[in-house]
């Protein structure tokens, strides 16, 4: 099978499996923690990984579905690019591109322009495909998000929640928490624009080599 990944990641990640024990993972889960890890150094954020059921799954799904990608920072979305482009040629958006050119009413330009890059997005897409949302800096905005689901917007395939900081970073994952939706988060103060775009990442690549193992069996 042709492989996408550069010979020092896969050492890097045979490195980690030889010191990684998680058997309550499945093996989606464990390539999220795989990348998470790889990505912060980090063996302890295995602790606060959680998964909503079949997270990841629905995520790849979703992928193969051609959902869209939707970020909230050029930062995160400059990192899912490359991936995508390799992979799935998932489209890639970032909230800010909907933002107004500064902040009012004391949100953040991503909380305001959530509202209009949801609205937006989700209307050309099924709930199959609807599309991927990931949080690794704007906690605010996934507080709007979550009550424009809660007041009858399409819910996100799958929602990872990883924003990182002091204020209100706690209170936007313990709503998410409390939502039945997929989810896929990084619980307590970290997160992060890398561990966000990581996780779509890993979820990414997983769809390719799903896709390459079936184009290979039906060739046979």
């Amino acid at each position: 099978m042709t492989t996408i990944d550069h010979p020092i990641f896969d050492e890097s990640v045979r490195f980690i499996r030889s010191r990684l024990h998680c058997p309550e993972l499945d093996k989606l889960e464990v390539q999220v923690l795989e990348r998470l890890i790889h990505t912060t150094g980090d063996f302890g954020i295995q602790d606060y990984l959680t998964f909503s059921p079949n997270a990841c799954q629905l995520g790849v799904a979703a992928l193969q579905a051609g959902a869209p990608i939707l970020t909230d920072t050029f930062m995160a979305a400059a990192a899912v690019n490359p991936m995508a482009s390799r992979t799935m040629q998932s489209s890639v958006h970032c909230i800010l591109d909907w933002a107004p050119k500064k902040g009012h009413s004391g949100l953040t330009r991503t909380a305001l322009g959530i509202e209009s890059a949801w609205t937006d997005l989700s209307k050309n897409f099924n709930n199959e495909s609807s599309p991927i949302i990931l949080f690794g800096s704007a906690p605010k905005a996934l507080e709007v998000l979550l009550g424009l689901i809660a007041n009858g917007a399409l819910s996100p395939s799958l929602i990872i929640g990883m924003p990182v900081g002091f204020i209100s970073v706690l209170e936007s994952k313990m709503l998410l928490s409390q939502m039945d939706l997929p989810q896929i988060r990084i619980d307590g103060n970290r997160g992060g624009a890398a561990m966000a775009a990581a996780t779509v990442n890993a979820l990414l690549r997983a769809s390719w080599n799903i896709k390459q193992t079936n184009k290979k069996l039906s060739a046979e």
